[in-house]
């Protein structure tokens, strides 16, 4: 059985990261650490996990585990590794952003390998080190890969994509009130979002010389859960070309699917999976991208990710049944 410990245990995807590792097959949950929660039950803050586990939170950490999960707020994984120091044996998991880019991927003498699987499976079943994607760079990296790894991106990128209200994480702000989010609209972080940079960095690591712009727009739409982004771009090409060249880069990939029909978020709400939809308009190629932005954007991708470096078949504990109503 792989050990594993959870750090920072009482947001959304800490949540989902526990319910995913109490029914894998493979993993004892070992501990929970949150500082705001220690000693009580993890129902008590996850509250659909009552009658499923009796674990409490923690209030110090096991340093004898195979891996460990750092759930925590950007820039807190680096301050606590500074104070928590796990073996070289231990396997480290990071869904923060501390260290997704190349010159923040050297920490304390590990090496943090970008954590998507469907660009970098082979260096990721040799890791020690994890830094997990972000919820929209894993989003429009998917919607985007295949493009730049066919050299096909000659123009500049317009992205428009929105997250549910999870994506702001559980600490309330004045957009995160229901009477805020219902019923509401509205564009943040215009043409700047966090994720730009390891969007770039993976476009850049496929199509060498790649020197086009990409514009992404988030937006914050008033439901719960996921992601819906949509990319355009000029392409020439035949619409069948560029079908067969996404289905061909994903035919190995267990979570990511290319749909011949429109697809909406209702189908990977509470799965691991990715859906992909290509269009085409005159001069321009329309892709569309969904996903679970607490699964595949977050805690499902982070066990993915587990997966592979213990040689575990890359879906195991993963096959979670969405509810289409």
């Amino acid at each position: 059985m792989i050990k594993a410990g959870i750090i920072g245990g009482a947001g959304y995807t800490a949540g989902e990261l526990i319910r995913i590792l109490l029914n894998h097959n493979y993993v004892d949950l070992s501990f929970v650490f949150s500082t705001s929660n220690a000693g009580n039950l993890l129902s008590d803050v996850h509250q659909d996990l009552l009658g499923s586990t009796d674990i409490r939170f923690a209030d110090t950490v096991d340093f004898d585990v195979d891996v460990v999960f750092l759930c925590l707020g950007h820039g807190n994984s680096t301050a606590f590794l500074d104070k928590n120091v796990f073996s070289e044996e231990t396997i480290i998991i990071d869904l923060s952003n501390d260290f997704r880019l190349k010159p923040d991927a050297e920490f304390q003498g590990r090496e943090f390998i970008y954590g998507l699987p469907e660009l970098n499976k082979d260096e990721i079943k040799q890791a020690g080190s994890i830094a997990n994607p972000g919820c929209f760079a894993t989003a429009i990296q998917l919607a985007l890969l295949p493009l730049a790894d066919s050299k096909n991106i000659t123009s500049d990128i317009h992205i428009n994509a929105v997250t549910g209200a999870t994506g702001a994480g559980t600490s309330l702000s004045a957009t995160t009130h229901y009477t805020w989010r219902d019923n509401n609209f509205s564009y943040y972080k215009p043409f700047t979002h966090q994720h730009m940079g390891e969007i770039n960095q993976s476009v850049k690591s496929l199509q060498s010389g790649f020197d086009k712009e990409i514009f992404f727009l988030p937006n914050r739409g008033n439901f719960s859960r996921g992601i819906f982004a949509t990319a355009y771009t000029k392409f020439e090409g035949e619409l069948e070309a560029i079908k067969k060249i996404y289905t061909d880069f994903y035919a190995e990939a267990p979570f990511t699917f290319v749909s011949d029909t429109d697809i909406h978020m209702k189908q990977v709400v509470n799965t691991n999976k990715c859906l992909i939809h290509l269009h085409k308009h005159e001069n321009q190629l329309l892709i569309t991208s969904c996903i679970d932005n607490l699964l595949k954007g977050a805690s499902g991708q982070a066990v993915e990710n587990m997966n592979l470096i213990f040689g575990l078949p890359q879906t195991e504990g993963l096959n979670l049944k969405g509810s289409y109503f």
